[in-house]
């Protein structure tokens, strides 16, 4: 495997292990403000991210290349707003697409098929998880922090809606 390649991968599995402490911080906050639907929803996140980082640790042991596992740093625990907390995890997203893009552009310049074919559900999944994430974000911002759109809004979360809805 083409050393860069190996390395960004290494980095990659970091950012997935540093976004999975930052949603389990995004559930605390949202936990301590008895708002369970939310705090589900981002404790699942941060399992999802924490399997993305197992996912892409299978796949360089699977390659022969060593698992690099550095420090995490405390994620960000304060939030002034449930519209200020979105859109930070918002943010996280569309970092953590552009990383799987650079991966994806790297891999094809090496012309290495086989991680790009171990990239591609994860670029389309990443993809999903942004427009998911956009959704519940534009909701938080139309009841504009009103408690009872947002008892309404977590207790859907709770009930595990949290898609937006396709006109396909």
């Amino acid at each position: 495997m083409d050393p860069a390649l190996v390395e960004a991968l290494q980095q990659h599995l970091g950012l997935e292990r540093c976004a999975s402490a930052a949603y389990f911080a995004k559930a605390i906050w949202f936990a301590e403000r008895e708002l369970r639907g939310f705090a589900q929803y981002f404790k699942q996140e941060a399992a999802s991210e924490q399997e993305h980082a197992g996912r892409f640790a299978d796949y360089l042991i699977a390659r022969g290349q060593a698992v690099l596992l550095h420090e995490v740093p405390s994620p960000r625990q304060a939030w002034a707003s449930a519209e200020e907390l979105l859109a930070a995890a918002f943010q996280m997203e569309v970092d953590v697409t552009s990383s799987l893009h650079q991966l994806y552009a790297m891999a094809e310049r090496s012309a290495d098929v086989r991680t790009t074919s171990f990239l591609d559900p994860l670029v389309d999944g990443q993809v999903a998880a942004e427009h998911e994430l956009a959704h519940l974000m534009g909701r938080v911002r139309f009841v504009q922090g009103q408690p009872a759109g947002m008892l309404i809004i977590d207790g859907e979360l709770s009930n595990g809606l949290h898609t937006p809805v396709s006109l396909a």
